[in-house]
């Protein structure tokens, strides 16, 4: 059964996140995920892509801890990696990336978001954040640096440590959503601005993306290793896995 849906709408891409009502991120969607970019980015007739939930609820909900949680080590590594990857696929495809967030955004789920170049979500109490310190583990290497170069090393900072969930104005705010709008007008939006920054040149647009987003990457890689292993020996740590049996309980 297919974890995401795509849809080819005008010269714009949705992809649409479909496991189930929270979108939890297991290694399956991360997989389907990165085999789709992989295709869509030399595709000529992609000139554009949205990234969407399947409901209001949730855009996803982050990482499937219960699933994650009972995996060895070298699974969970095997996971880790894959997700990260995917990560920075998406933050420099060379396309136009939109998130339209019709439901919550949550750790992974707002990681996700930070990938794209922009991101539209929905009025009302649909929340956005990353909650990683709160499980006793860093925000993935990746989506800090990402947020650092988006919202600044301040803000970023406030955003990390403090591991809060915001709603919409509060996002808009901190600079991590570019538009905040009522429900029924995210997904039409998200899809008038991915086509919208195709024209008249997507080639133009691929090497002012690049011009962004290619620095950040290499600094990324060049300290990933070393810190996903950090990640990995907090995952396992006896304080982190107490937290994460905890959090078990809301999915």
């Amino acid at each position: 059964m297919a974890l995401i849906t795509i849809d080819n709408r005008r010269e714009a891409v949705i992809l649409t996140l479909s496991r189930e009502v929270t979108n939890a991120i297991n290694l399956a969607l991360v997989n389907e995920l990165s085999e789709t970019l992989a295709r869509l980015r030399d595709d000529p007739r992609c000139r554009g892509l949205v990234l969407t939930g399947t409901n209001e609820k949730f855009f996803s909900i982050g990482l499937d801890i219960p699933e994650l949680f009972p995996l060895t080590p070298e699974e969970f590594t095997v996971f880790y990696r894959a997700f990260n990857r995917l990560c920075l696929d998406l933050f420099i495809l060379p396309k136009p990336t939109v998130a339209a967030l019709t439901g919550h955004a949550i750790a992974g789920g707002c990681i996700l978001a930070l990938c794209c170049d922009y991101r539209f979500i929905a009025e009302g109490n649909k929340l956005m954040g990353l909650n990683e310190t709160k499980l006793g583990v860093p925000v993935p290497y990746p989506a800090d640096r990402i947020l650092q170069r988006l919202a600044g090393w301040s803000m970023a900072r406030e955003i990390m440590d403090g591991g809060k969930f915001y709603g919409g104005m509060e996002l808009l705010a901190r600079g991590l959503v570019d538009r905040v709008l009522p429900m029924e007008k995210v997904l039409p939006a998200a899809i008038e601005k991915a086509t919208a920054l195709c024209d008249p040149s997507p080639e133009a647009f691929a090497l002012i993306k690049r011009n962004r987003t290619e620095p950040v990457r290499a600094s990324i890689l060049a300290d990933l290793d070393e810190r996903e292993r950090h990640f990995v020996g907090r995952w396992y740590s006896s304080q982190t896995r107490k937290l994460l049996e905890k959090a078990m309980e809301k999915f």
